[in-house]
């Protein structure tokens, strides 16, 4: 496996990959890789002839309430993982090489984020769309790979290949899931012994509704209000939101049929779990 920093020397890899007509399969990635992680980098592995994988703690997806020196970095324990996994190239900038003069221009994603976790994140996938509008650029990837539980990012990221036609596919990877359903994640790990075992409500909830609704249940308020009290009278957690949207589009169900996402956020002590549910919905089989 070789490792690069410099953007333009990964870019000059790219360029010649792409020459030789090999597809490259791109893993972004922050670090601190998990075994969504995992999941991600196999399905790159096994569907193209080169994986590249990122890990860069970008700092403009952070908001001035969130502290970006404390996001937890490990780039040994990720550097092994890349290996394990048989990724090709790491690339690893720091701050400075990505970011060499401060930017004068930005993405702005306009839609697709006043809702879910973006509602409380102002100007958060603003940070996402550039960062991943620069690292299209430098690796040039056949296929890109994401994982569903941040199915908003997904989101957005289908409406940034689309809108500004990058030549690149996008691979949603299904949640890797605890045996309770509870979606691994690297902050599962702040989640108290009696939390953790509480957290399982979260995918059981979704489940639940997700199963209301297959059933023509069309009171969707009345639905979330049964869905948040459950879930704070059986736990600790308090619900941060619970919405059923359309997707990717992320707008108002105003029918029940087509792809909907039910997706939740609940806080627990130190810990902000977010989960969803995305599938089909066809009116004509009730």
């Amino acid at each position: 496996m070789n490792i690069v920093t410099n953007p333009l020397k990964l870019q000059e890899i790219s360029t010649r990959l792409k020459k030789d007509q090999v597809t490259i399969g791109f893993v972004p990635t922050m670090g601190y890789l998990h075994e969504g992680h995992r999941a991600l980098l196999k399905a790159a592995r096994d569907q193209n002839d080169i994986v590249i994988m990122s890990v860069f703690v970008n700092p403009l997806q952070f908001g001035p309430n969130e502290d970006l020196d404390s996001y937890p970095r490990d780039f040994e324990h990720d550097k092994q993982i890349a290996i394990e996994e048989g990724v090709d190239y790491l690339f690893h900038p720091s701050v400075e090489e990505m970011y060499p003069v401060p930017m004068s221009v930005r993405v702005k994603v306009e839609r697709r984020t006043n809702c879910l976790c973006g509602r409380s994140r102002p100007g958060h996938f603003d940070g996402v769309a550039t960062v991943l509008t620069k690292l299209f650029h430098l690796v040039q990837p056949t296929n890109v790979y994401f994982g569903k539980k941040d199915a908003q990012q997904v989101a957005v990221v289908h409406g940034l290949l689309e809108e500004f036609h990058f030549p690149i596919n996008l691979v949603a990877i299904n949640t890797v899931r605890e045996e309770d359903g509870l979606a691994k994640s690297s902050r599962n790990i702040r989640l108290t012994p009696k939390e953790r075992d509480e957290a399982g409500i979260l995918y059981k909830s979704l489940s639940l509704a997700r199963i209301e609704l297959i059933k023509g249940n069309v009171n969707l308020a009345e639905l979330k209000k049964t869905v948040i009290a459950s879930i704070e009278n059986e736990s600790s957690g308090k619900v941060d939101y619970f919405e059923i949207l359309t997707y990717p589009q992320l707008e108002t169900v105003n029918e029940l049929t087509g792809t909907i996402i039910i997706a939740i956020a609940v806080q627990f002590g130190k810990a902000r779990l977010i989960d969803n549910i995305i599938f089909e919905l066809d009116n004509t089989s009730r």
